[in-house]
């Protein structure tokens, strides 16, 4: 199966991709990751809160107490029952013996040996003046809860403790915690489902980006992916896509034409050679012109080969190899080999005009110049070599100009003429006719130097002025259409 049929026979995978489960997956573990560290913070700052509450109602007991025992008595040693939730207050003399309870005074719980500041260590001040203790006990037996224990300094040695069993804030706390845990797996859930989703949706236009591209194929080049609008980098990523199918798509094109045109050039010089010869030997003895007439267009097949070999050397070969070169000298060389040129050919170089680049190269861009001018002049023709001042932002140039007094070229042709096979000729078969190579040599040449060729107007007004421009430090990246 060729490479097209396999592009055709192509189709897009329909399952979910692992981009979309990595997507989910991350989401998943952020939001637990949120929830835990969440969670934590909120169920360590409840449970310090409720067990701070808890502690200041259960001292506030004790206070009120500690300032009730300063000239009042209690009956039976009974003290009246506390508020807010706390649940047993009793007064202990300097012996430690209790005194004074709201429950049975045989009942003495174990305080874990909390006892008040001493008078000379008074830290934090209440709003009698007494200092204070607390602490969390621990169960005292299997099955018991943790007490909030207070203990407060009162007048005549007695010290008051107030006693809170914190079920009520444990059974919150606990609650709390169920709750963070129970609703945990749903939000983690929620967030790997909707990851997934938004990373489908996301996805689809790269999805017909996919497909349009594997509906491509050689011979449907001008089908496009489609373009999701708007200015995010799906939208840039399917206009780069579409950029490059056109590139692709003009080269496709200009490899067809350039296949057909040199199926065309090389087809009239095959048929006029075969004709000749098959007349030479149809006669007894061959005819000396038919021969020759043979011969030339042998040569400029010769000629077309040769061209075509270079060109596609220059598309897909190496860089140049950079070595000084004076554009003047090479000029002055071309025109020594030319004895007996058609028009004369006057060389106009005040200086020598350093370059760098490969001789062979610019020596045969140069001559194509020249023997283009030299078919179209109708007096004379100037080359003119000159070095081009820096312009901000870029270097020198070094320049060549081959300028004829031929009949010129219309400006909507200035830049085609540099097309391959590409003749402004009448007639494109006569034999004094180039082959339409010479000026595409020249322009893949320059841009293969970091260049540029161009075609301008004469300065005299007629004909027309072909300049070759390379950098005079050497080839930078090669310009490419």
């Amino acid at each position: 199966m060729d490479r097209a049929g396999a592009l055709r026979t192509t189709r897009p995978r329909t399952s979910p991709g692992p981009l979309r489960r990595r997507a989910a997956l991350a989401a998943a573990l952020a939001m637990a990751a949120v929830l835990g560290a969440g969670g934590l913070w909120l169920y360590t700052l409840l449970r310090a809160n409720l067990l701070d509450n808890t502690t200041g109602r259960t001292e506030l007991a004790a206070r009120k107490v500690a300032a009730q025992l300063d000239g009042h008595a209690f009956p039976g040693g009974r003290l009246p029952a506390p508020e807010s939730g706390v649940d047993l207050v009793l007064v202990r003399d300097a012996r430690g013996r209790t005194v004074a309870s709201t429950g049975d005074l045989g009942d003495s719980p174990d305080l874990g040996g909390l006892r008040p500041p001493a008078p000379g260590a008074r830290g934090a001040s209440g709003a009698s003046g007494e200092d204070s203790r607390s602490a969390v006990l621990p169960p005292a037996r299997p099955g018991a809860e943790r007490r909030a224990v207070v203990a407060v300094e009162a007048p005549g040695g007695h010290e008051v403790y107030a006693v809170t069993v914190l079920g009520d804030v444990d059974d919150a706390t606990r609650a709390i915690a169920l709750g963070l845990l129970a609703g945990a797996p749903p939000l983690i859930g929620f967030a790997a489902a909707l990851a997934w989703w938004v990373t489908g949706h996301a996805l689809r236009p790269v999805t017909a980006i996919r497909t349009g591209l594997a509906a491509v194929t050689s011979s449907e080049l001008d089908r496009r992916v489609p373009d999701p609008g708007g200015a995010d980098e799906i939208a840039q990523l399917a206009r780069t896509v579409n950029d490059t199918l056109d590139r692709l798509e003009r080269s496709d094109a200009r490899q067809r034409q350039f296949t057909a045109d040199a199926s065309h050039e090389l087809r009239n010089p095959l048929a006029a050679v075969r004709s000749r010869l098959e007349v030479a030997l149809a006669q007894g003895r061959p005819d000396r012109a038919s021969v020759a007439a043979a011969l030339a267009d042998t040569e400029r097949l010769q000629r077309i080969a040769a061209d075509l070999l270079l060109l596609a050397r220059l598309d897909g070969g190496p860089a140049p190899r950079t070595e000084p070169v004076d554009l003047a000298l090479l000029a002055a060389e071309d025109l020594a080999r030319r004895p007996d040129p058609r028009v004369p050919v006057r060389l106009d170089a005040r200086a020598p005009v350093p370059a760098a680049g490969e001789p062979a190269r610019l020596e045969r861009a140069l001559a194509n110049l020249v023997d283009n001018a030299l078919r179209h002049a109708r007096t004379q023709v100037v080359v003119r070599a000159a070095t081009e001042p820096a312009r901000p932002g870029g270097g020198a140039w070094a320049v060549l100009e081959v300028e004829d007094d031929g009949p010129g070229i219309p400006a909507g042709d200035r830049d085609r003429v540099f097309e391959r096979f590409v003749r402004l000729d009448p007639d494109r078969g006569r034999a004094g006719g180039g082959t339409g190579l010479g000026l595409a040599i020249v322009r893949e040449i320059a841009r293969a130097h970091g260049g540029e060729a161009r075609a301008l107007p004469s300065r005299a007004g007629g004909g027309v002025r072909l300049v070759l421009r390379v950098p005079v430090g050497g080839p930078a990246a090669p310009a490419r259409p």
